[in-house]
């Protein structure tokens, strides 16, 4: 044990040497390899984040909740094409049929109806915001999605089944409407050709990819919306949304929402559904399927750097055997073994791939910070691709390394010593 330690312990000072005494060389050949491990790991951790990103957002429409709509948010069992002009025709939810739903289904919770509709422009004094996004909610909204309010309160039943003219406002549209230090509660707003009052606030939750966030909308009771737009089901079209009662699985639910919607619409046995139920795990296949090609093409982008840097540390390896051939000539005639050889040289190597990988992940993370205050939303190099990229470092050395650790362990000691 003792041996390999004062091996390892040599070849950590033969690699250190490496670097200080031909700077030029050694520097070029661990910029390849910190090239290739940022390339891999840089895109590696973008798109973990981007896909957590995505989850975390996507993952607010609710687990265990349906959404009944006109179209589907996939292919369905059987299919090779989405035939949207099929879908196009079918009739959209309605108010009545939640009412419906709320006394057929045994399966669920809650339901409510929802709209989301965009290009708003909401006013409060001289302030003006444009393009602004508008959900319009029933009352038991609030049963199927948590509301988390930094303060005021949630619409009562009597304001939801009213269309009073009250509304929540998100995080982002509260500071710019309101950016003094007075709180928007009780304040009007103008918003839907009428003056609205605030009631409460949303807790700032942050961006994601989807968008799926209270910042920048402004809920108000369904009546209120509905009666300021025309709900065509085209440009615009309501979910009937279901959550699942405890010990309730997604597939039960869904049979029962199936069987009361084909009942309130009257559709004989033989007619197909002319609506669809929609979840969460659609999306979830999707963005899986999504990301595992990006990780692949990340793998092949950065593999074809990689491979120059591994001849790079290939190359600074034959080069380093051919300098230390009498070392290794009179090591051998004092009895080193072959083994001995290989391994110090071996070790050389991925010691090398390491450094060179410790300097791919240094400027991954400086990437990372500096592109989290860019986008919005954070970027982290977690320690599963810190954990990739000396693995990859470390499998790079072996690879360029056995060839010249071969050769260095196959030389005759008496030709290695004569060597000029």
């Amino acid at each position: 044990m003792q041996v390999w330690l004062s091996l390892l312990s040599e070849s950590l000072q033969l690699a250190v040497r490496e670097l200080t005494v031909n700077r030029l060389r050694t520097l070029l050949s661990l910029l390849g390899i910190a090239i290739g491990i940022f390339c891999v790991i840089a895109i590696l951790s973008a798109v973990d984040s981007m896909e957590k990103n995505l989850r975390e957002g996507v993952g607010k429409l609710g687990d265990n909740v349906v959404y009944v709509n006109k179209f589907p948010w996939g292919l369905e069992e059987g299919q090779t094409e989405y035939p949207w002009w099929k879908y196009w025709n079918r009739p959209h939810a309605t108010y009545e049929e939640m009412r419906q739903l709320q006394h057929l289904l045994t399966t669920a919770s809650a339901v409510a109806i929802s709209i989301w509709e965009d290009g708003f422009t909401v006013q409060h004094g001289s302030n003006t915001l444009r393009d602004v996004t508008v959900n319009g909610v029933s009352h038991d909204f609030q049963d199927i999605f948590e509301i988390n309010l930094q303060e005021g309160r949630y619409f009562t039943a009597a304001e939801s089944a009213s269309g009073a003219a009250v509304a929540i406002l998100g995080a982002n549209v509260a500071a710019q409407l309101f950016n003094g230090p007075q709180s928007p509660l009780g304040a009007t707003i103008d918003l839907l050709g009428s003056r609205v009052t605030v009631i409460g606030v949303f807790r700032k939750e942050g961006k994601n990819i989807v968008n799926i966030s209270n910042d920048d909308l402004i809920m108000v009771p369904y009546f209120l919306l509905t009666r300021r737009i025309r709900v065509d089901g085209m440009s615009v079209e309501p979910s009937l949304i279901a959550e699942a009662r405890n010990g309730v699985s997604i597939q039960e639910l869904k049979d029962d929402l199936r069987n009361a919607m084909r009942a309130i619409r009257r559709l004989p046995p033989r007619r197909e559904d002319n609506f669809a139920l929609n979840q969460i795990s659609i999306i979830g296949n999707q963005i899986t399927s999504l990301f595992g090609l990006l990780q692949v093409v990340a793998v092949i982008i950065g593999g074809f750097a990689l491979l120059v840097g591994g001849f790079g540390i290939a190359n600074i390896m034959f080069v380093t055997v051919r300098e230390r051939t009498n070392q290794i000539g009179i090591k051998k005639a004092l009895g080193a073994k072959n083994a001995f050889i290989l391994t110090e040289f071996l070790l050389e190597a991925v010691i090398l791939c390491l450094l060179g990988g410790l300097i791919g992940l240094l400027l991954v993370l400086l990437v990372m910070q500096a592109l989290s205050a860019t986008v919005g939303f954070d970027l982290l190099l977690s320690l599963r691709n810190v954990l990739r990229g000396l693995l990859i470092a470390g499998g790079i050395g072996i690879v360029a390394g056995i060839v010249p650790a071969l050769t260095a362990a196959r030389m005759d000691p008496v030709a290695a010593i004569r060597f000029k």
